[in-house]
Order: structure tokens, then sequence, then C-alpha cells
């Protein structure tokens, strides 16, 4: 599966962006997605994963973009889209996009995502 991520940029703090990740390949649905960002000089952390379609569209988010960020899937496009609402300025890093087809329990860990995009660059001045 490759991917291509979008949609990165400049915002003011309390602004709002829509990361895009766009794949081929093989079946989009049978896939979890992740998004995961890396900030300089700091390892790179989960942010939100949706499940594949088989297991009900599930999500999961990090605690610190909880209630600010919605992830979703667009099966017949093949891109899975991460909305990011009251942007702060910690919340700037470089965000990637990723595959896996790992059980459910793991989606958090990096290491267990086998294919990964370019990354897309969100700067949150404030």
């Amino acid at each position: 599966v490759q991917l291509q991520a979008s949609g990165g940029g400049l915002v003011q703090a309390g602004g709002s962006l829509r990361l895009s990740c766009a794949a081929s390949g093989r079946t989009f649905r049978d896939f979890h997605m992740g998004w995961f960002r890396q900030a300089p000089g700091k390892e790179r952390e989960f942010v939100a994963a949706i499940s594949w379609s088989g297991y009900g569209s599930s999500t999961r988010y990090a605690d610190s973009v909880k209630g600010r960020f919605s992830i979703s899937r667009d099966n017949a496009k093949s891109t899975v889209y991460l909305q990011m609402n009251s942007l702060k300025p910690e919340d700037t890093a470089v965000y990637y996009c990723a595959v896996t087809q790992i059980l459910w329990t793991y989606v958090d860990s990096a290491n267990r995502y086998t294919n990964w995009g370019q990354g897309t660059l969100v700067t949150v001045s404030s």
C-alpha cells in the first residue's frame, strides 16, 4: 500500500486543518489506518486510528487530542482524514499516516505499522 499525505500548513492557535491520506495498491478497506506525529527533537507519537470496515470503523485517540481531532475514512476514495480543531502550538509536528493489519489492541504502537506516508507539516502559531 502506498500512502500520500496532504493538507498540512500554517494555522493560528484555535484554528482548524484537515489532513488527508490517499492510499493506493491493496484493498484499502482491509486495513486499520493511523495518524502519528513527530515534533522536532521528540519521538513519533500516536494521534488517532480508525479500524477496517469489518471492525465497525472503530476509532481511538490519544488523550492529548481527544475532543479536538476526528479521524474518518472514505473507502470509496481510499482516503483517511484527520480533522483537527482547536489547534494548539503543541500540535506542531510532521503528521504521518500509516496502515496496519495488526490486532486493534495495538493500533497505538508505531512499530506495528507496515507502510507510512511521507508526512505533512502542521505548524500552529501562538
